[in-house]
């Protein structure tokens, strides 16, 4: 079954709320979306008709199975492409929205490797090894380190960012 963009949104953001909160109620993601309650509670009906979510008496919110699955993937993209804005500088807040805006449209593949850029970045002291993020250099070792590690591998890289100094 095809999943759209803001089902993928609304199963995101139930898990997110059941971190805080633990118990989640439509008026809980009418405030964290800022849609209208009808519309909120359109897309629930929505969700639980599919088998997504399931919804007690008392209007509390859980995730089944398959919706957990779907919630924990698009998050886990989430966190990790905001990561990766961070990693270039760009600041937590403004990462975060347009991590948003990438999460559902990038391909397995490209995916993988930006979770492989991130973890190998942060494996170096912590942080990027290029600078802390302010500068276009920055940007453009991260670039090149993300396009060139599957051609030429990250030496090349190193040699060319990082040349021997005596």
């Amino acid at each position: 079954m095809v999943i759209h963009e803001s089902a993928e949104d609304y199963l995101e953001s139930i898990l997110i709320l059941q971190e805080q909160c633990g118990q989640v109620r439509s008026i809980d993601i009418v405030n964290k979306l800022g849609y209208s309650k009808p519309s909120v509670s359109i897309a629930m009906k929505k969700l639980r008709e599919s088998g997504y979510i399931s919804m007690a008496p008392d209007g509390a919110i859980t995730l089944n199975e398959s919706g957990m699955e779907i919630a924990s993937r698009v998050y886990s993209r989430h966190k990790t492409i905001t990561r990766l804005f961070e990693l270039l500088g760009v600041s937590p807040e403004q990462a975060a929205i347009d991590a948003c805006k990438v999460e559902h449209d990038l391909s397995q593949e490209t995916f993988d490797r930006i979770c492989d850029f991130v973890e190998r970045t942060e494996k170096r002291s912590g942080k990027s090894q290029c600078c802390s993020g302010e500068s276009a250099y920055c940007w453009v070792y991260a670039v090149a380190t993300f396009y060139l590690h599957g051609v030429f591998g990250e030496l090349l890289v190193n040699i060319l960012f990082f040349p021997l100094t005596a």
